[in-house]
């Protein structure tokens, strides 16, 4: 096969026995286990898939039908995806992560029938969905421990699949092939359910075609081959994940590397040493905070060197990166500094390979952007969401700026409604929201633009920038501009703050929910000699409120420097008795917060915030880890903040 002939695979079973024809002998996937690292070649690949999918014909399975997949990264479970859609089947991956109760929902939304899981925990999960979805007959487990004593109807082994497939093999010798060639680039190739903020997720039907075409282009805008390694991190029901861990490792053939646990990742990490890789800025915020720490622990000599080379990176880093002019003596002191800071900084993080890096999903902070860019890697942002198969805009090599996510990708169309709204057309939309036609007709128009709910605007230079999500972008009450998240996400990139909760529209002040980081303001407490007995006592001490606090004013004076939203400085706060938690409804499992969700469950709270109280008596239900229910109860502190006078543009 040429390479004419990837550039024509449309489907996914194509691309796979492309590349076991073509390279068959490179990796096309490893797994840590036991800490050992065991890899797959494209050619075993295309083998395990094929036994796969005839095992699942023979129990049943046939086009149309919709599987669950649920597990963390785990190879077995990228080829259940690839052996339904060899069959013309949708796979429907799920937060593994989730409880057994939140499952429900798209298990009889879908209708599925088969579900193929990791290990133990998952199984027990799905009996337990099947008490209210009865339709689920099948569930296959790839890891058998602690599986010994269970004999439920239609619960088989990977492995015991696999055999099954292989004697239908035997017995059909064409019926794979068969099925393969059916497959076609309009079919549906997966089905992704959002994250439910503001009432039940959607389940967003992509076809063969939209994923493969924009997975295409932005391997063909990055330059990215068969060469290229990756780790495969974070949650596989997040279309992401499957985008930059699937969809592209088919389309350029490189090799996907699942760590051991979510626990060895940044071991793993470093091992691996990626070439290509995505984290979102929660993640790069907490790798921050990790080197924050270290650097709090070092001598007093070492503090001082890396305070002045990181100083230097700042100001020279961005500039080398983009191939911008920089000084001779700078250029010398910079390679000085990559060889005793940034370079060992960069092995730390396992980053030493980095080819290109992205961060999307949340509005990153500029200081934290520049952080990464100035020790050299190539960190930049992108903007897409589930229904666009991710890649709208992407930031090319030496346009990288922080306060944009960068330009259309090749094929993609941008509109600005009257209201702000961002509209897009692409060949990577949505095909529908399943069974939701009233749903998919208030996004989707008979023009083919697609209503991304986000507020922005395209800059001079054709750059996009997101402001917030147009529903939540607000005024105050003196009718100057309200962009919750925007605020948000400048005050998570202190290493103190977690968490945020901004509210203000229609109000006259802007007041704020803080959840601390407890990593990270432990290790700021301990160094202090402050004593603590835990989380709740840690939030309550007036040390750690007032630490705060000069977080905010910091994020205050920021915000007094920009014309649009100085108006909408954090004049309170209370730091909250307990984490924001998904299980606890108030963080979506993309760990995206439900405003207003909170702003109900804490409503009292927001009304001493506003009332003027300066304490206030709290009782929070919470669930626990174990499954149980509790109570937290506990008088918060509220606390004023120091706002300061919008700074005038020099004329």
């Amino acid at each position: 096969m040429s390479n004419a002939a990837l550039a024509t695979a449309n489907t996914f079973p194509q691309l796979l026995l492309y590349h076991a024809a073509v390279h068959g002998d490179r990796p096309a996937i490893r797994e840590k286990d036991l800490g050992i690292w065991q890899s797959w070649t494209w050619s075993q690949v295309a083998a395990e898939v094929r036994a796969l999918a005839c095992g699942l014909a023979a129990q049943g399975l046939k086009r149309g039908d919709h599987i669950a997949v649920i597990g963390e990264n785990r190879p077995r479970l990228y080829w259940t995806i690839t052996a339904a859609q060899c069959l013309g089947a949708i796979p429907v991956p799920m937060y593994q992560d989730a409880v057994a109760a939140e499952m429900v929902y798209v298990f009889k939304n879908a209708e599925i029938r088969y579900a193929v899981v990791e290990d133990q925990e998952q199984v027990d999960k799905v009996l337990e969905v099947k008490e209210q979805a009865p339709e689920i007959a099948h569930i296959i487990f790839d890891d058998g421990r602690g599986m010994r004593n269970y004999a439920q109807a239609g619960l088989i082994s990977f492995d015991e699949l696999q055999r099954i497939g292989r004697d239908h093999d035997k017995a059909h010798p064409d019926f794979f092939t068969d099925r393969v060639a059916a497959v076609r680039p309009e079919d549906t190739a997966a089905m992704f359910y959002t994250s439910g903020t503001t009432g039940h997720p959607k389940g967003v039907v992509h076809t063969q075609l939209a994923l493969i075409d924009r997975s295409r282009a932005a391997c063909v805008l990055e330059g990215l081959t068969e060469k290229e390694e990756i780790l495969a991190y974070l949650p596989p029901a997040w279309i992401g994940q499957n985008i930059f861990s699937y969809a592209q490792a088919y389309v350029a053939g490189f090799c996907v590397n699942c760590p051991e646990s979510p626990e060895t990742v940044p071991t793993d990490m470093r091992e691996i040493g990626p070439t290509y890789y995505f984290a979102p800025p929660r993640i790069l915020e907490a790798l921050l905070t990790t080197v924050t720490i270290r650097m709090e622990d070092a001598s007093r000599l070492k503090r001082a060197w890396y305070k002045y080379f990181m100083e230097l990176a700042t100001r020279v880093g961005g500039r080398l990166l983009d191939r911008q002019g920089v000084g001779g003596l700078d250029r010398l002191l910079y390679a000085l500094g990559d060889f005793t800071v940034y370079a060992p900084l960069r092995n730390a993080l396992g980053m030493s390979r980095i080819k290109v890096a992205y961060t999307a999903g949340e509005a990153i902070g500029p200081d934290l952007f520049r952080f990464y860019r100035s020790i050299g890697i190539n960190l930049k942002q992108l903007y897409g969401s589930t229904e666009t198969a991710v890649f709208v805009c992407i930031q090319p090599d030496g346009q990288v700026r922080a306060d944009t996510v960068g330009p259309p990708v090749p094929g993609v169309e941008i509109r600005i409604a009257p209201n702000g709204e961002l509209l897009i057309k692409s060949p990577g939309l949505l095909k529908e929201y399943y069974k939701n036609p009233a749903a998919t007709a208030e996004v989707l128009t008979a023009e083919g633009w697609y209503h991304t709910g986000d507020a922005g605007y395209l800059d001079s230079e054709g750059h996009l920038k997101i402001i917030d999500r147009a529903k939540d972008v607000g005024r105050m009450a003196d009718g100057s501009l309200f962009a919750p998240k925007y605020l948000e996400n400048k005050l998570k990139f202190f290493p103190f703050i977690k968490e945020a909760v901004a509210f203000g529209d229609a109000r006259d002040k802007v007041c704020a929910f803080i959840n601390i980081d407890m990593e990270a303001v432990a290790n700021w407490a301990e160094k202090r000699n402050i004593a603590y007995s835990g989380y709740l006592d840690l939030t309550a001490r007036a040390e750690v409120y007032e630490m705060i606090r000069d977080c905010v004013e910091k994020a205050n004076a920021d915000l007094a420097a920009d014309p649009k939203l100085a108006n909408s400085q954090i004049s309170r706060f209370v730091i909250l008795h307990k984490e924001l938690d998904a299980d606890d409804g108030e963080l979506t499992r993309t760990r995206k917060v439900r405003r207003g969700y909170i702003g109900d469950k804490y409503g009292v709270l927001v009304d001493a915030l506003y009332g003027g109280k300066n304490t206030q008596f709290i009782e929070t239900q919470v669930k626990f880890e174990d499954g149980r229910e509790g109570k937290i109860s506990a008088d918060l502190r509220i606390m004023d903040v120091k706002v300061f006078p919008a700074v005038r543009a020099a004329a």
